[in-house]
Order: structure tokens, then sequence, then C-alpha cells
């Protein structure tokens, strides 16, 4: 990896119940990123992932619109070093 990074985006608006958390899934694994997605105790989304700098950046992008059915309100990244920590990108079902 020519720059690999981390990022932690966390999502508010409608962006529960709207299959956000398939949709950024999907968008990191064809991007080749991993890491996850979950929902939030106070109806955000977290979503943590790991790879390329620039592909990265690529999944905030599709993170700001979100799927048809979401409504992004605002969008919270925080960006730190790769630790190589995930062996793929999953759906967290539980945020406790």
């Amino acid at each position: 990896m020519d720059d690999p990074a981390a990022v932690q985006v966390i999502v508010h608006g409608r962006v529960q119940g709207v299959y956000f958390r398939a949709f950024a899934a999907r968008r990191a694994v064809e991007l080749g990123l991993t890491g996850y997605a979950r929902n939030l105790a106070d109806g955000a989304v977290e979503v943590r992932a790991e790879g390329e700098r620039e592909q990265l950046k690529r999944l905030v992008g599709y993170l700001k619109s979100g799927p048809p059915a979401a409504r992004v309100e605002k969008v919270v990244t925080e960006w730190s070093e790769y630790t190589g920590e995930y062996r793929g990108f999953g759906v967290k079902y539980y945020s406790r």
C-alpha cells in the first residue's frame, strides 16, 4: 500500500432503517477497504475503515450522500494511522 490510513466516520441524519450499513459495506468492499459499519444508540451510523487514503476519501464521499432512502445531515470524520486489524469489511448489528 502506498499511502495506508484509517478513518472513522460518524453519519447523522435519517441513516438507520434505510440500508445505510449495507450501502457502506458494499462501497467499502468495492474500494478494497476493511473495517465495519454499525448503528449507534443516538441514531447515527459509525463507519470505521482502513486502506489506501484515496480509496478512503472516495468512501467518505459516498457516505455523504448514502443510499436513496437516507437523508444525511452531518458527517464527522476522524483520520488516524493504519492498524491492519481488520480482515474484511463487516456490518455490526449492536453498538453496546
